[in-house]
């Protein structure tokens, strides 16, 4: 498996969704860095299943435990590895799909590729649990990169028919974020919120799930980080946000818009703020040529439904080589947006820092 990420700043993660544990090993974070395990905590739970009545029951503190990587409270220079245990796993709902696979997961190609011999018990490694160590790591790196002058925040754009506002692509600030983090649901709108929240529990009652947007934004970034070609700063953040599972699309700026747009309405001109060089608009993300331009970085993601759901549904037995119908037992979110949006921020603040080691 392909479970490790980066160039300078690497990462690698292990484990599985009923495994005892699982974890994440970070190499490369520079030595002396005071890190706030408190803060750390915080922002994992915001990630963490079992806390509304729109995610799934499963409870799991998803507190982490450090057993490498700081001396004395600070980086050490080693390896910082780090283990999540899992606490509430139910292993026996999933004794049905070895055979019956679900529709539109990850569990037949899974069959394939591992000859049946992969862990199937909670989606095994291709679980959204393994999200939690990659929150770990993304954790790290947004206090590291809030000490440099840079922030990162998502909001979620949509869930089903219900939608945000979007943020200002040139004029994103630290106090959108801190409106954005001061909702119950991450949003702009409290009130588009408490729409989305209806969406997700008329799909839970009717044994369905939904899906949607989110939509981040990375403040305070130098000019001049990434490269051209292949190491781009739109390439090193697609490789870490489509390790997320239910991730199927991503656009950077105004992205597929601006395929129906002419030049002279989508180029972002420049002008002179004092000594900086800004654009008017930001229909390019904050990235020209795979490089940061100094503006705001803008991208979404759209995740799909969550495909465990409770109605019946068409599969085949593997066993038996014939057609099969299935109903998927087991804990599983309605929508898993809301529970992504810090685990986009994490990836984000993995794939920006890690261009930010290398700059």
């Amino acid at each position: 498996m392909s479970s490790h990420y980066g160039k300078r700043l690497k990462i690698s993660i292990f484990g599985q969704s009923h495994s005892p544990a699982i974890g994440v090993s970070i190499d490369g974070l520079p030595a002396g860095l005071a890190l706030d395990l408190d803060e750390l905590q915080t922002f994992l739970r915001r990630r963490a299943p079992g806390q509304s009545d729109i995610s799934t029951p499963r409870a799991e503190d998803d507190a982490p435990e450090i057993l490498s990587g700081l001396a004395g409270g600070l980086t050490c220079g080693a390896p910082l590895a780090a283990i999540i245990r899992n606490t509430d796993a139910q292993s026996a709902d999933y004794h049905e799909i070895r055979d019956r696979p679900r529709p539109s997961h990850a569990d037949y190609a899974a069959h394939v590729k591992f000859g049946g011999h992969h862990d199937a018990a909670g989606g095994g490694h291709f679980s959204g649990r393994l999200t939690a160590p990659l929150c770990l790591a993304g954790g790290i790196c947004l206090q590291i990169l809030r000490g440099h002058g840079i922030d990162i925040c998502a909001h979620i754009l949509r869930i089903g028919g219900a939608e945000d506002g979007a943020f200002d692509p040139a004029g994103v600030s630290a106090r959108d974020f801190e409106a954005v983090r001061g909702h119950p649901l991450p949003v702009i709108r409290r009130e588009a919120g408490e729409a989305m929240r209806l969406q997700i529990l008329d799909a839970r009652d009717k044994g369905d799930s939904v899906g949607g947007i989110v939509e981040c934004a990375a403040i305070g970034l130098p000019a001049g980080l990434g490269d051209p070609m292949f190491d781009g700063v739109e390439n090193r953040v697609a490789g870490l946000v489509f390790g997320i599972p239910a991730v199927k699309g991503l656009e950077f700026g105004s992205g597929f818009a601006a395929a129906g747009r002419r030049g002279a309405e989508n180029n972002d001109g420049f002008y002179m703020d004092g000594d900086n060089i800004r654009t008017r608009t930001n229909h390019s993300g904050g990235i020209l040529g795979g490089i940061t331009s100094g503006m705001p970085v803008i991208f979404r993601a759209a995740f799909k439904p969550t495909p465990s759901i409770g109605l019946e549904q068409e599969s085949v037995s593997l066993s038996r080589k014939e057609n099969a119908r299935l109903k998927v037992k087991g804990r599983h979110d309605p929508c898993i947006v809301p529970r992504a949006v810090p685990v986009v921020e994490a990836a984000a603040a993995v794939a920006l820092y890690d261009a930010y080691l290398d700059r």
